[in-house]
């Protein structure tokens, strides 16, 4: 599961799982320290340690991805400020956050078993959600039955059969699928080993076409998705939805949401290509 669909609304559910677990964590270390004698006072200690070796986390997660990525912040270093494009260094985030704790728990002995047991429920709540929404299985590229602009059958397996592929699910109406077309078009001449393949949600031919012929750019396959079929079958309800698959079908990475110069070269790098 990529999204989280409520109403109209698609919320990306990594983020949710972090704050479950995140709560999770709060919730014991606070409960720990009012039980161990600290009263209020020591639970509201707790509370502000977590959620200060939370924040450190969040910070070192984002940095450490800034400095992996850096050459693509070059031309335009505002772009770092900007955590819509999920460029995070996850190993790095929890390794600042438990480094944060663990100096707590020196500096005040009392917080030492409370930040010890509340992080440790937390690992365990997100080990928990992420098994249980699949966020890290690597499921194959579905078969699914499309067509091309000229009303010609395409199975999506097929078309990405033998390379690494990059799925991006899209419409005219979305605005940020249009924001981050021009950088996904650019891309896709820079590494000519990887499939491309732009599967349009839910409109005809003739919208689709009109829109293309309007752009600067042009893009190599295009694949029409009527019944916005591919969307429930990865696990996705909002738009842009990016997926990237090995060349043995095998999903590497997703991103639901705007993509950035950055996140789009790290997920590349992924499948080999730079």
């Amino acid at each position: 599961m990529l999204a989280l669909k409520l109403g109209p609304i698609a919320l990306p559910v990594a983020p949710l799982l972090w704050l479950a677990a995140l709560w999770c964590a709060h919730a014991l270390a606070t409960r720990l320290a009012r039980r161990g004698g600290g009263g209020d006072i020591g639970a509201a200690a707790a509370g502000r340690a977590v959620w200060r070796s939370a924040l450190l986390g969040l910070v070192g997660a984002r940095l450490a991805f800034i400095a992996s990525a850096h050459r693509a912040y070059v031309d335009a270093p505002l772009l770092m400020l900007d955590i819509r494009d999920g460029g995070w260094s996850p190993v790095a985030g929890v390794a600042v956050a438990l480094t944060a704790a663990a100096w707590h728990g020196w500096r005040a002995q009392a917080l030492r078993h409370p930040l010890t047991s509340g992080f440790a429920a937390g690992g365990a709540v997100w080990l928990a959600l992420a098994a249980l929404t699949g966020q890290h299985q690597r499921e194959p590229l579905p078969a699914l039955a499309l067509a091309d602009l000229r009303g010609a059958a395409v199975d999506l397996a097929e078309a990405a059969r033998g390379a690494p592929a990059v799925v991006n699910l899209w419409a005219t109406w979305c605005a940020p699928c249009r924001t981050e077309m021009p950088l996904l078009a650019a891309a896709q001449q820079r590494a000519p080993g990887v499939r491309f393949l732009f599967v349009n949600q839910g409109e005809p031919a003739a919208t689709v076409q009109r829109y293309l012929q309007q752009q600067p750019f042009a893009l190599a396959t295009v694949l029409l998705d009527e019944a916005s079929a591919l969307g429930p079958r990865v696990g996705s309800g909002g738009l842009p939805t990016t997926l990237f698959y090995d060349a043995q079908g095998r999903l590497v990475a997703r991103h639901m949401g705007l993509l950035s110069s950055a996140s789009l070269a790290a997920r590349l790098a992924e499948l080999g290509a730079h």
